[in-house]
This record gives C-alpha cells, sequence and structure tokens, in this order.
C-alpha cells in the first residue's frame, strides 16, 4: 500500500511539473512569435538619448510632482523609466513597475488593435454596417471604420444620458445601446463626413468584440491582447465599485476622485495596465504574426482630410501630419484624475509612456521628446 502511496505521489509531483514546463514553453513561444526582431541599441545611443531625457523629466514630470510611470523604449529595450509615488495615497502605498493604473483613453488604442485582430481573421470587415452586429443599432449606413475613426456620428453617452439616466446606477455599454434604441438621439451630423471625438464610438465596439467574439469583452481582450502578448499587469474593469481598492484615482493635490455612474463603461476607457505592458504591445504591433502588413496600414493613417490642418486621426490613434516630416501617433487620457499618453515613433521604432493616476497635465508635453529625433512634428496641445 505503502508503495501505491509513493507511486501515485510521484505520479501527480511529475504531472505538474510537466504542466508547468508545458506553461512555460508556451510562454515562451508567444513571446517569440509576437517580438520583432529588432537591432541591438548601443550604449552610446542610450547615453545621448538619456542626456535629453533627464533634463525633460526633473523639468517637466518631476517638477510638478509625478504621481506615475514614465519610459521611453527604442527597439523594445528600455532607455530610460521612472516610477514615482503612490498607488494609494492615504495608505502610502508606492507605485511599482508591475502596478495597474487606469489608462483613460488611451484604451481605445488597445480596443481598435483588438478589432483589427478580427478582422485580420475575417470576423470583421471595416466596411461592414454596425447593425450586423449590434442589430438594435437605430443609425443606418454607420460602419465599423467609422466607429473607430469618429467620423459616425453618433452622439455623446455621457451627455444624452446625463438627463435620462438614475444617476445612482451604473451604466454599462449594454444601457449606452439600449438607449440609443429607445431614444434615437438625432446624429451630431451626416455619419461619415467628418471627424468628431466620441467616447460612444469606442463604447459600441466593444460591443461589436462581445458579439463576435462571443464572450463579454474584459475575458476577449484577454484572448486577443493580453494574453497572447503576456501583458500580465492588464485587464479590463467591469466592476467600478472595486475602483479604488484597485487603483484610486486623485485630483493634483490627492483628494480621491469620486466614482459615477459612466464608470461601468469600458472600450473608451476601463482599461489597467503599467508602461511595460504597453510597451509589449507597442512592440507587437510592429510584428506581421500579431498584425497584417494590411491591418497595420490601416491603422497608422489618417482618414480626416475635410479641413486642412495637421490634425488626424487613424484607428485608435491620434496623428500630427506636417509636409516633409514623419507622422507622429500618439494617444492622450484623461478621466477622473487619471491622465496619460502613449506615443509610438514608427520610423524610429521609439515608444514613448506617461502614465499617472494624479490628475496633471505635465504627461501631455512627451510630445517635445519627439525633438530627439529627426523630422517629427513637435506640436504640444492639451487634449484627452
Amino acid at each position: 500500500m505503502k508503495h501505491i502511496i509513493f507511486f501515485c505521489f510521484l505520479y501527480l509531483v511529475l504531472a505538474s511539473t510537466s504542466c508547468t514546463s508545458k506553461h512555460q514553453q508556451e510562454s515562451a513561444l508567444k513571446i517569440t512569435q509576437y517580438k520583432p526582431k529588432f537591432n541591438t541599441v548601443s550604449n552610446q545611443y542610450i547615453t545621448i538619448k538619456r542626456h535629453y531625457i533627464y533634463p525633460f523629466y526633473n523639468k517637466i514630470l518631476g517638477k510638478n510632482r509625478f504621481n506615475g510611470m514614465f519610459l521611453v523604449a527604442k527597439n523594445g529595450k528600455i532607455i530610460f523609466e521612472k516610477v514615482n509615488g503612490y498607488l494609494d495615497y492615504n495608505n502610502e502605498k508606492k507605485l511599482k513597475t508591475n502596478t495597474p493604473i487606469h489608462l483613460a483613453s488611451i484604451s481605445k488604442s488597445v480596443t481598435a488593435i483588438a478589432i483589427m485582430r478580427l478582422v485580420d481573421r475575417k470576423e470583421i470587415d471595416l466596411e461592414d454596417d454596425v447593425r450586423k452586429y449590434l442589430s438594435t443599432f437605430p443609425y443606418k449606413g454607420v460602419t465599423i471604420r467609422m466607429l473607430m475613426t469618429h467620423r459616425s456620428g453618433v452622439p455623446y453617452y455621457g451627455y444624452f444620458a446625463d438627463h435620462i439616466w438614475d444617476h445612482s446606477k451604473k451604466m454599462t455599454n449594454q444601457d449606452v445601446l439600449k438607449m440609443l434604441n429607445k431614444h434615437v438621439f438625432p446624429l451630431n451630423f451626416p455619419s461619415g463626413t467628418h471627424f468628431a471625438y466620441c467616447n460612444t464610438n469606442y463604447a459600441l465596439l466593444a460591443l461589436v468584440i462581445e458579439k463576435v467574439t462571443g464572450v463579454k469583452f474584459p475575458k476577449s481582450m484577454k484572448m486577443l491582447v493580453f494574453e497572447p502578448l503576456n501583458m500580465n499587469n492588464s485587464f479590463i474593469l467591469d466592476k467600478p465599485e472595486k475602483i479604488n481598492k484597485i487603483s484610486p484615482s486623485y485630483d493634483s493635490r490627492f483628494q480621491t476622485q469620486a466614482v459615477d455612474f459612466l464608470d461601468g463603461i469600458y472600450g473608451d476607457k476601463n482599461m489597467y495596465s503599467t508602461a511595460r505592458d504597453l510597451l509589449k504591445m507597442d512592440m507587437a504591433t510592429y510584428s506581421h504574426n500579431f498584425l497584417t502588413e494590411k491591418s497595420r496600414k490601416e491603422i497608422y493613417r489618417g482618414y480626416s482630410y475635410d479641413k486642412p490642418g495637421s490634425r488626424n486621426y487613424g484607428l485608435g490613434l491620434r496623428i500630427v501630419e506636417v509636409p516633409d516630416k514623419k507622422p507622429y501617433f500618439f494617444h492622450t487620457g484623461w478621466w477622473h484624475g487619471n491622465t496619460g499618453c502613449y506615443a509610438t515613433l514608427r520610423e524610429d521604432t521609439v515608444c514613448i509612456l506617461a502614465l499617472s493616476n494624479s490628475y496633471t497635465r505635465s504627461v501631455y508635453q512627451v510630445h517635445r521628446l519627439t525633438e530627439m529625433f529627426e523630422d517629427y512634428p513637435f506640436e504640444y496641445k492639451d487634449e484627452e
């Protein structure tokens, strides 16, 4: 009997070891599969760039008592990183490199990537009418592409819900769709005629992803983006009552920001992540195994040339386009006290990230770092 128990125990140990080894191999395969081969970054390059970045950090971010994470990377290699301040100010709990904080509207860039992964799988077509996926959507002729480029004309849920929604209840993405269907609010402009930034577009895209994948958006994002890229500290929050337990949001004086009735909506916001996880995502966007070349071309180009100017929008990314300059792609975020900026300098394979859970406009000034590189337009402007 003792021998039988011993062999059973030995079998369980070997099986457990085998499973762990298999999981490690699968994780390594994911990293290799979606990690493009970049040139080595020289120590001389790092020294030169740090000589510029240190004064920027001290003068712009550090001067404003920066509370968050700041990162600059070239070819996936971090050449400068600072994590400073508190996750929980009242309990003096410090931020760490693996501490997820609210990305606000930077979430849109990740939602767009999930959509394009489904496009690559032939499960979505950008020219499809939204009603193909959301049968109760009341507006005819609005396409998936129009939602992604903010050219749909749909009204902002924060405005129309303010007067007709019980503020004691948390609103969901399904509630947004139900209100649009019930009230059929007028479009702000004829669909496809021009650009107007609106969170409703990406709240609806989250519902499209749910419809196509057959699972809720937090799990869909885990399947499509987070798990394949080993973004282990990233998730979609779908229970707003847990916000202050996970990552409180503060104003500039470290007063806790209240959770409101709009905090249950995701796709346009409510993604929590870290600078290092977003760097993994940025690196993967250069890989043809993660996104096809066709999808990358769709993401990184402008769609709104109705009016002259340098400002534009791709698929989940803002763009500054100036003649004889390289296009500059980025997205900013601002929700309650959470502010941030994600910038991707495609022709130099550089990623710049500044994320804060304490309100500060200084994160938007990372645009100044484009001056370290040749032929990128520099334009500083506060925005969400």
